[in-house]
């Protein structure tokens, strides 16, 4: 099997999965990209095998500790092992994550379930080329299924793959219904954000829905609406949902309808819509920020804290006395002690001072692993204003 030899100080050595381009002391046996390969140390030791990719900035992930084949009876042992994982967490069988990348030793293969019908993304090459094999271990493992494509991720350009989506196998809904809580939300497969809906926040709505109660709640980033009509169900005084895209507001607005719940409805940039709140002096008892990524790559990061400062500033001045903000990033390159300085840089600015209640966590059907810290994108936590002192 055709390989490389790792530098002495190359991460993987040290508990990581991923080997960059920069921690290559050696390729042996000339791998084509996407194939299988061995990972050796400088004293010609295994210490893995990994899918490869020479365009790729990480030219190597490590799936396996051991000698190991991408075959049908690999991809069945391991969906059936990610499957049975979430079981054990009592995840909701037919709405979930069934497999998380790394997390589940699939390197850049995610699986997402709706009902009968289950959204695939390949997003790296060696992943992407096996996709019948995949394929065919789901419809093994569960039955009489549609999988449906959405491999219109950015991040396949780092491999050199193109963006596509549709419908791979079974007859697809795209428009489907979910019911998460009793609240019933539509799903758009192929075009929906990432595979459709926010699976990773799900757990979070009913965690914050009693917060809410007799309280005035604003919900920015709303995007289908699912905080916003989660409080309102919940017995809040007043819910506004704020988003810029046109096509969540109408989602929102659907969903709104299908529940028979009341949330006005505000299509328009949230830091505007922020801006001109302050100057109205409106308040709030409630503020859900949830904004979508801002930053993907580590370059970006600083300008992202400052779009979070101002964000969290701007909030901090519409709550009331005893208001609680329940902020939340998906960027993984902001980490827990960046987010919190943020957050606090963004007190002062306001002149308020909070206390911090919870701290939110991704699902656990995308479960994080302590030696890949990329697994870990999603943090969040709920503050309560105190009074002026």
């Amino acid at each position: 099997m055709a390989g490389i030899v790792v530098k002495p100080r190359a991460r993987i050595l040290h508990g990581h999965d991923w080997v960059f381009s920069s921690e290559v002391l050696k390729v042996f046996g000339d791998p084509a990209d996407g194939d299988v390969i061995s990972l050796k140390d400088g004293r010609d030791h295994l210490i893995g095998s990994a899918i490869y990719n020479s365009k790729s900035q990480i030219v190597a992930r490590r799936f396996s500790r051991r000698r190991q084949d991408l075959d049908l009876d690999f991809f069945q042992r391991r969906i059936m092992q990610a499957s049975e994982y979430r079981d054990r967490r009592i995840v909701e069988p037919k709405l979930r994550r069934v497999v998380w990348s790394e997390s589940d030793g699939l390197p850049g293969l995610i699986i997402d379930r709706y009902g009968d019908q289950f959204v695939l993304q390949t997003l790296t090459l060696a992943m992407d080329i096996r996709k019948d094999l995949i394929t065919t271990a789901m419809a093994d493992l569960f039955g009489d299924i549609a999988i449906v494509e959405r491999n219109d991720a950015p991040v396949r350009q780092a491999e050199g793959l193109e963006l596509r989506t549709g419908v791979l196998r079974g007859t697809a809904s795209p428009q489907t219904i979910v019911e998460i809580e009793g609240l019933k939300f539509e799903v758009d497969l192929l075009r929906g954000h990432k595979t459709g809906f926010y699976l990773d926040q799900k757990h979070n709505y009913t965690i914050l829905a009693p917060y809410a109660r007799n309280r005035r709640v604003l919900d920015c980033f709303t995007n289908q609406g699912a905080f916003a009509l989660t409080c309102a169900r919940a017995g809040a005084a007043e819910v506004t949902g704020v988003e810029e895209n046109p096509e969540n507001i109408a989602a929102a607005k659907r969903n709104a309808a299908c529940n028979q719940l009341k949330v006005e409805w505000v299509q328009r940039d949230v830091f505007q819509f922020l801006r001109a709140a302050e100057k109205t002096g409106a308040q709030y008892d409630l503020i859900v920020l949830d904004p979508p990524s801002f930053t993907r790559t580590k370059t970006g990061l600083r300008d992202a804290l400052r779009g979070y400062r101002e964000l969290h500033m701007r909030a901090f001045k519409l709550l009331s006395k005893d208001g609680l903000l329940a902020t939340f990033s998906c960027s993984h390159h902001v980490d827990d002690p960046a987010f919190l300085q943020t957050i606090t840089d963004a007190l002062v600015d306001a002149r308020r001072s909070a206390r911090r209640l919870r701290r939110f966590e991704q699902a656990p059907d995308h479960p994080v692993l302590p030696i890949v810290p990329e697994t870990e994108y999603f943090r969040g936590f709920l503050l309560e204003m105190m009074p002026g002192r």
